[in-house]
């Protein structure tokens, strides 16, 4: 099977790589900005008919697009996100290969939602902010393509490679930089949201099941329990062997503790924090993950405390 992967040398485009690369049966050919693609081009700026002739030439049976962008102004998220989607459904509906569509969505798509609930393909998306909203537009566009296409909602990926700007990513820089000062006590801000939290290697797993499938539509990817922040930062500064004390600022008083993997015996849903989690969901997300078991036969694999340790090895290394 021919598979051309545009984004392999991103965060979620380096595993999905590794993983069809480990299947004997896959022919990969990556696309992309960078140097070490196998061929450069600029989604955001290349036209449809550049991308046409090389997919005639190359003739995929599926495209996997894994590239865009999570940080920047209305415009650039536009660019990267909306109008490069527009340019791989414009080529493939041009183009002889017929190859299938695997789009990578994103939790954002959906917005805030419900405390204590789990969001479903079919809830009305509404997000928070301009790069939920250029990603949905980019799922609409592939949705209205006629395509022979999936799209793969994402929520929180986390685990190796984690970017140091990311929530869990500067967790682990403060735990790092406490335990090479010898602070005995971390202060911590904005640890209040709830998120999904879902190990790459396994959205990289769900991404190869995908190609392999006649799922179209929409479906999510995620582990299906939201994890309070704060609970993420305990496990975080256990696995790290931080003995001082970690301290909220803008949440309880006492020390945080560790809670993942012990459920609730009441549901807790605190007010949002006073420094909301930049993907404009509010305090909480959680993903119904019924449609990937069902469509797609995937199911995570990897739990939360293993992608935490991944994390922090990284982090580690940097002392």
């Amino acid at each position: 099977m021919r598979v051309l992967l545009i984004g392999a040398n991103g965060y979620l485009g380096r595993f999905v790589a590794d993983r069809l690369l480990a299947d004997p049966a896959v022919q990969l050919t990556a696309l992309g900005r960078g140097d070490d693609a196998d061929v450069r081009f600029d989604l955001a700026s290349g036209s449809p008919g550049a991308l046409t002739r090389f997919l005639d030439a190359v003739h995929p049976g599926v495209v996997i697009n894994c590239a865009g962008a999570t940080r920047g102004g209305a415009r650039e998220l536009t660019r990267h996100n909306t109008v490069a989607v527009a340019t791989v459904c414009e080529a493939l509906r041009r183009s002889g290969c017929g190859a299938r569509l695997v789009q990578i969505g994103c939790g954002a798509e959906y917005g805030p939602s419900q405390p204590g609930s789990s969001t479903a393909e079919d809830a009305v998306p509404r997000p928070g902010g301009p790069y939920g909203v250029s990603k949905l537009a980019a799922t609409e566009l592939v949705l209205g393509s006629g395509l022979d296409a999936v799209v793969l909602r994402v929520f929180s990926p986390a685990g190796p490679s984690t970017p140091a700007g990311s929530p869990l990513g500067r967790l682990a820089e403060g735990l790092r930089r406490a335990m090479q000062s010898g602070d005995g006590e971390l202060k911590l801000g904005g640890l209040g949201v709830q998120r999904d939290f879902i190990d790459v290697r396994d959205v990289a797993r769900a991404v190869h099941a995908a190609s392999l499938s006649a799922a179209q539509g929409v479906i999510n990817i995620g582990s299906g329990r939201a994890v309070r922040l704060r609970d993420a930062a305990a496990v975080l500064a256990r696995v790290a062997g931080y003995g001082g004390a970690l301290h909220e600022l803008d949440g309880p008083s006492s020390p945080i503790r560790p809670t993942i993997g012990h459920p609730r015996t009441e549901p807790d849903h605190a007010a949002p924090a006073a420094y909301p989690y930049p993907d404009g969901c509010g305090s909480w997300q959680q993903a119904d993950v019924r449609t990937a078991r069902d469509r797609l036969g995937w199911r995570p694999r990897i739990n939360l405390e293993e992608s935490l340790a991944d994390i922090w090895m990284e982090a580690a290394c940097r002392i």
